[in-house]
């Protein structure tokens, strides 16, 4: 019953919630000079129809639409926690984003622990999608966070959320405690005060395309899929995180972007600049348009940017 009243609490929260914390409508263009601020061209921003809540925040990517739908996570004082698309018919999401600054970034509990339902299903989504058993178990694969319960330890129910199996993807043990958690360590070094005003953030598993599928298990056999039935769901051959910063001493508007490409497989590397690629290149990579709110000016200056000059601006070494 705790979570059917925090779901039935949050959705007519969120109709009418402002998120806090970040600076998500600060993007007037003030290129027409002097005191005039222009308004900045936004060519594939999400639509502004309400039909989504929050879409248009700056960690959203473009949404897919179609067998997708998109599940906005709501904690009391802290607002949006994160979000997830999900596909429908896969069964599986694309990407959970969120938000990381001063306001999130405390610590008031500890990682959720259950000795009976240690990852729920996630009561945002519609019966009819819900899984009815858990498809990891027994399988030789991880539950891995995609938003992860590290980032959000600011309140109890925050850190529950990020254990639903809608912010779940399968991974190899080796790569989830290895290079990934290096990822997710270097991505909490850089949410600190003297870093960032705000990290936007965007993660997930390649499931689009069959290419794009399959990885070993703790056996070494390839699996494109675990689960049967209506719990079947795609296994990632790569995975990548997208993060944008705000920053109003750094150029191109206060922002700066940096994404990670990773093969999944067992991997405990922290050379993690060997990973680095520009937005373009894992847009290139996944179909998805990260970032997709900000004006297209910045929006095209920071995305641009090479493997190279994003190591130095972000002091990866």
């Amino acid at each position: 019953m705790k979570h059917l009243r925090l779901f039935l609490y949050t959705v007519l929260f969120g109709l009418t919630f402002t998120a806090c914390g970040g600076d998500d409508d600060d993007i007037t263009d003030n290129t027409g000079g002097g005191n005039q601020r222009s308004t900045p061209t936004v060519a594939n921003t999400n639509a502004n129809d309400g039909s989504v809540a929050f879409s248009r925040q700056l960690e959203f990517p473009h949404l897919k639409g179609g067998n997708s739908l998109v599940l906005v996570h709501i904690v009391p004082v802290y607002g949006v926690n994160y979000s997830t698309e999900w596909d429908t018919d896969k069964r599986a999401q694309r990407w959970s984003c969120y938000q990381m600054h001063a306001g999130n970034n405390v610590r008031n509990t500890n990682r959720y622990t259950s000795d009976t339902n240690q990852y729920p299903n996630d009561p945002f989504l519609s019966s009819r999608y819900q899984f009815t058993s858990d498809p990891y178990w027994n399988t030789g694969y991880d539950h891995g966070h995609i938003c992860p319960s590290a980032d959000r330890l600011n309140s109890e129910e925050a850190n529950i959320q990020t254990f639903y199996l809608t912010n779940m993807q399968p991974q190899q043990n080796g790569f989830n405690a290895g290079v990934w958690e290096n990822m997710e360590s270097q991505v909490r070094n850089w949410n600190s005060n003297n870093f960032r005003d705000t990290l936007y953030v965007v993660k997930g598993g390649t499931i689009d395309s069959e290419e794009n599928l399959g990885a070993p298990n703790s056996r070494g056999q390839i699996m494109q899929y675990i689960g049967s039935g209506v719990n079947r769901i795609p296994v990632p051959k790569y995975f990548f995180m997208a993060i944008l910063c705000k920053d109003k001493s750094s150029a191109n508007g206060g922002y700066k972007a940096l994404a990670f490409w990773v093969e999944h497989k067992s991997n405990s590397s922290n050379d993690l600049k060997r990973y680095v690629v520009s937005i373009d290149e894992l847009e290139q990579k996944t179909g998805i348009d990260f970032f997709c709110n900000l004006p297209d000016n910045i929006e095209n200056a920071i995305e641009a940017k090479s493997a190279e000059e994003i190591c130095g601006v972000w002091g990866l070494k």
